[in-house]
C-alpha cells in the first residue's frame, strides 16, 4: 500500500491555506464558459498542486492553457493558436476567473474574463510570474538547436560561467532521481546565462555533458532549477508530468512540488496519464477532463476509461472507495449467476463522486455500456434503483462486515482463519485478536490493516478480501438481493433510464 513521504499535516495545512485564500497571488476558480468542447464547466483549485487527468483529446491541455492566459507572462497563442479559417470555431470563446492578488485587492478576490472575439484574444491580464513546462522539455540535448554550438571539439566556457547546484537544488534533484548530483554543474554558454548546458559527474569523478543525460534526467534538473529560482507565489504549469520519468521518480517529483508549494507558496497545475502522479495528492487536488465535462476526485486511469466508455465489459459499477470495491466484487463473485466477469468495479473518492460519475455515464448517449452506483450504508446520497443507485447493507462498511463475521464466528471462524493465512485450529486465537483490535480501534477504516498487523504483517487488502468473501458466502440473501439488482439494471441498459 502506497504511503507518501509528505505528512498528512502538510496536506491538511495546504488544503486549509487554499480554502482560506491565504495567498498573495492564487488562481482560485475558473469557469470554461465556451472553450473547445467545454460549456459552462467550473473548476476550483482547492489545493496548491492540482492534477488534470483524462483521455487523449479530453481537454487536459485546454484547462492548463486556460489557467495560464489570464496572466501577462503567458501569450494566448502558447496554448490557443488560431490557424486561419480552420479554427473558426474559436469565435466567442470565453473563460471567467476568480483570482487572489493582495497587491490589487487586499481583502477580496478579483474577477476577470479572457475571451476570443473579432479574431483576437481580449483579456485584462494580471501580473504574476508563470513557468510553463511543455512536453518539449524532454527533447534530448543533441536535438536542441541552441546547444549545437556546444558539440564542437574545442567547446569550453570560462570558469566564471560555470555554476554549481545550490543545496536546495541538489537535495531535490537527488531525491527525485535517486542519485547523487552534488558534482553536477550548469555551464552558461553566453555570459547572459540565457542558454545553459548541464554537466554531470560519475561516482568515480568522471565528468560528462548533458548530451549523455537521459531526457527525463535533464528535464527534472532544469524544471527544479527554474522553480527554486522563481519568485514566491509563482504559477507553474506542466504538461504530462510523467514524460520521460520512471514511476517512482514521478511520485517523488509530485512530492517535491507539494513541499515547494509549502515552502515557496507556489501554485502548480499539471496534466498526466499516470496513476503514480496522483498518489501523493488529496482527492480535492485531482480533476478529470472527459471531452466536455470536469469531475473532481481521486480516481485511477482505468476508472477514467470506464467513465468515458473506453472499456470492454458488459457493465460498470462505481463505488465510494477501495474497500467498497473489494466488497462489491465479493458479492458479485458469490452471486448465483457469478457475473463478476461481466463487470468492472471502480473506486471513486467518496459517495458524491461515485453518484456523479454514474449519472454522467448513463446520460452520455455516446456510451452504450450501462453503469450502476453502489453507495455505502451510511452515505448521504439517495438510493434510487430507477437510476441504478443501490445501497450496501449496514452502516459503516468496514465495521459492518467485521462485526458481522465476528458475530457468526462459530459457523465461519475456521474458514475465515484459513483465509487469513492462519491454521484452521487457530480459530480461537484469531477471534481473540479480532476482539482486541475492535476494542482498541478508533477509526473503522483501519480495522483490517490493524488486524493484519496483529496476525503477522498480513496486507490489509488480503484481510479485507478474506472478510468480504466469507461474509458474502455466509449472507446469501443479502448477496442475491444486491447482485440481482445490479444485474437486472445493467441488463435493462439505458432503456431503464427513460
Amino acid at each position: 500500500m502506497f504511503k507518501s513521504e509528505v505528512r498528512d499535516s502538510t496536506i491538511n495545512a495546504l488544503l486549509d491555506k487554499a480554502r482560506e485564500r491565504n495567498y498573495g497571488q492564487y488562481l482560485a476558480k475558473m469557469v470554461l464558459k465556451k472553450v473547445r468542447g467545454f460549456s459552462d464547466e467550473p473548476i476550483s483549485f482547492d489545493f496548491p498542486v492540482t492534477a488534470i487527468i483524462g483521455p487523449n483529446g479530453g481537454g487536459k491541455t485546454t484547462v492548463l492553457g486556460a489557467a495560464g492566459i489570464i496572466y501577462k507572462d503567458v501569450a494566448p497563442r502558447t496554448f490557443f493558436s488560431k490557424s486561419g479559417k480552420y479554427d473558426a470555431g474559436m469565435q466567442d470563446w470565453s473563460i471567467e476567473y476568480e483570482l487572489i492578488d493582495r497587491k490589487v485587492a487586499p481583502k477580496d478576490h478579483i474577477r476577470r474574463t479572457a475571451s476570443f472575439k473579432s479574431l483576437k484574444w481580449n483579456r485584462d491580464a494580471m501580473d504574476r510570474q508563470v513557468l510553463v513546462f511543455g512536453v518539449s522539455r524532454t527533447v534530448p540535448a543533441s536535438e536542441r538547436r541552441e546547444l549545437l554550438s556546444c558539440t564542437s571539439r574545442k567547446f569550453s566556457v570560462p570558469e566564471s560561467q560555470i555554476v554549481g547546484f545550490s543545496q536546495d537544488l541538489n537535495q531535490a534533484v537527488s531525491r527525485i532521481l535517486d542519485k547523487d548530483v552534488s558534482g553536477f554543474k550548469q555551464l552558461k554558454i553566453h555570459a547572459s546565462g540565457d542558454v545553459t548546458l548541464l554537466t554531470g559527474q560519475t561516482l568515480n569523478g568522471v565528468q560528462y555533458s548533458e548530451f549523455h543525460f537521459g531526457a527525463g534526467e535533464s528535464s527534472i534538473i532544469r524544471m527544479v532549477a527554474a522553480i527554486e529560482t522563481a519568485q514566491d507565489q509563482t504559477l507553474v504549469l506542466i504538461e504530462e508530468i510523467e514524460n520521460g520519468l520512471h514511476p517512482v521518480a514521478t511520485i517523488r517529483l509530485v512530492e517535491y512540488l507539494i513541499w515547494a508549494a509549502e515552502r515557496k507558496k507556489i501554485q502548480v497545475i499539471f496534466t498526466t496519464h499516470s496513476n503514480e502522479a496522483l498518489q501523493p495528492l488529496p482527492s480535492k487536488a485531482i480533476w478529470a477532463a472527459t471531452k466536455d465535462k470536469l469531475f473532481q476526485g481521486k480516481l485511477d486511469i482505468a476508472s477514467l476509461r470506464a467513465i468515458t466508455g473506453q472499456i470492454e465489459t458488459s457493465s460498470v459499477v462505481f463505488v465510494e472507495d477501495d474497500f467498497a470495491k473489494t466488497w462489491v466484487e465479493s458479492i458479485l463473485r458469490q452471486g448465483t449467476n457469478r457475473p463478476i466477469e461481466h463487470f468492472q468495479v471502480h473506486a471513486m473518492a467518496g459517495d458524491g463522486a461515485a453518484a456523479a460519475m454514474n449519472s454522467y455515464h448513463n446520460a452520455n448517449p455516446a456510451i452504450s455500456v450501462p453503469s450502476v452506483c453502489v453507495i455505502d450504508g451510511d452515505s448521504k446520497q439517495d438510493e434510487n434503483p430507477s437510476k441504478g443507485v443501490f445501497r450496501l447493507p449496514g452502516n459503516a462498511p468496514e465495521a459492518f462486515v467485521f462485526d458481522s463475521c465476528v458475530e457468526s464466528w462459530p459457523a465461519i471462524g475456521g474458514k475465515l482463519s484459513v483465509a487469513l493465512l492462519q491454521e484452521f485450529t487457530e480459530s480461537d486465537r484469531v477471534l481473540e485478536a479480532c476482539k482486541q483490535v475492535r476494542l482498541s480501534n478508533k477509526d473503522t477504516h483501519l480495522l483490517f490493516s490493524q488486524l493484519g498487523a496483529k496476525l503477522g504483517l498480513i496486507p490489509a487488502q488480503t484481510v479485507s478480501l478474506a472478510f468480504t468473501t466469507i461474509w458474502a458466502q455466509n449472507n446469501k440473501q443479502a448477496v442475491e438481493k444486491l447482485a440481482t439488482s445490479i444485474i437486472e439494471f445493467s441488463g435493462a441498459g439505458k432503456a431503464k433510464l427513460a
